[in-house]
């Protein structure tokens, strides 16, 4: 399994609500917000998806995402 890092603008529960349905739509892929951190990272536990999928997914519900390199 291979873990995604990116900085988001996801910054409440409610955003984090906003952004779920799209996410759940991603095939095989754990994630979560830590919405503590000031860049508000998502982290993504996955086997098969990419990082374009979780990109093109966040962004079409309105949020701004950017891949952390590990």
């Amino acid at each position: 399994m291979k873990t995604l890092q990116f900085k988001t603008n996801i910054n409440c529960g409610k955003c984090v609500a906003g952004v779920t349905p799209f996410l759940n739509k991603v095939e095989g892929i754990d994630w979560k917000v830590d919405t503590d951190n000031p860049d508000k990272i998502l982290t993504i536990e996955t086997e098969s998806s990419t990082e374009e999928e979780i990109v093109r997914a966040v962004k079409k519900a309105g949020f701004t995402v950017e891949k952390l390199e590990n």
